[in-house]
């Protein structure tokens, strides 16, 4: 796969913008979950961790925004576990305990490399749950070229607060796109690549998100090709503040995405029936 066409994204007055790398203080995991490591190059290593759920339960693979770590989800991914799903959040070069430094190039190709071996790793631990690509914010970049070339491979894909057009996202960042030559063919094509995507698809916005605006929720799901689709805004929310202002109800409507495409009925119904 040619990643050269990402290089405008590449220049170096983007790349200071787009993406805030930190390191993770400690580093260790908390208390029932586990660090893992994925060697995407010969010098390059980036760290996750993954916080399971029972053996048969579903696997979120989850890339995070660009000024974010995978130690801020040593509290949120046991709320996963609460509601009955496995939780796998990566970095990017540059990140918490990972080497390296950050790229728009090196990030796409990155995650292809860390999907591969999430799926062995998963097969390793007899781990053959459904699977979900889910990204969040640039980290929406990562999960939707994956489902568009695995689609094979994934059950699902949930998108929270997903970028659409890369020109708006850009100039709202500071960004001088005609100075350097950027045009919307140039940047991540997430429409292009998502109208590929057929497996259901959970689209999840702050309905005041003022860095990424709704109205790229609006047309993620609308270009998708999925025919099973789930929208869903939170109101009162802004870009940062989504899952403390949706509380619980973030982590049970991505339950309740995962339980509809597997079937599974909501208890009362099942009561019901019976």
């Amino acid at each position: 796969m040619d990643y050269q066409v990402y290089e405008k994204l590449d220049q170096p007055e983007v790349l200071k913008v787009l993406f805030h790398p930190r390191k993770e203080s400690n580093g260790e995991p908390p208390v029932g979950a586990v660090n893992i490591d994925f060697s995407v190059a010969d010098d390059v290593r980036i760290g996750g961790r993954f916080y399971p759920a029972d053996v048969e339960a579903p696997n979120i693979l989850f890339f995070h925004g660009n000024g974010e770590i995978v130690g801020d989800y040593d509290s949120i991914g046991p709320k996963y576990n609460e509601y009955g799903m496995s939780f796998l959040a990566v970095d990017y070069r540059g990140y918490g305990r990972s080497t390296g430094m950050p790229t728009v190039s090196a990030m796409i190709r990155d995650a292809h490399g860390i999907f591969a071996q999430v799926k062995s790793f998963l097969k390793e631990e007899n781990r053959n749950g459904p699977f979900i690509l889910m990204g969040r914010s640039l980290g929406s970049v990562c999960a939707i070229e994956l489902a568009a070339t695995h689609q094979e491979d994934i059950t699902a894909l949930v998108i929270e607060s997903g970028i659409a057009t890369t020109m708006p996202l850009l100039q709202n960042m500071g960004i001088d796109t005609a100075g350097l030559g950027i045009t919307e063919q140039d940047g991540f094509r997430n429409i292009h690549k998502i109208a590929q995507v057929t497996k259901p698809i959970f689209v999840l916005h702050a309905r005041h998100d003022q860095l990424i605006s709704v109205a790229n929720a609006e047309l993620l799901q609308a270009e998708s090709g999925a025919r099973n689709k789930q929208f869903q805004v939170v109101p009162g929310a802004d870009h940062n503040s989504i899952m403390a202002v949706a509380g619980n109800l973030y982590f049970e409507t991505i339950k309740q995405f995962i339980n509809k495409i597997l079937g599974i009925k909501p208890r009362w119904k099942r009561k019901r029936s019976a």
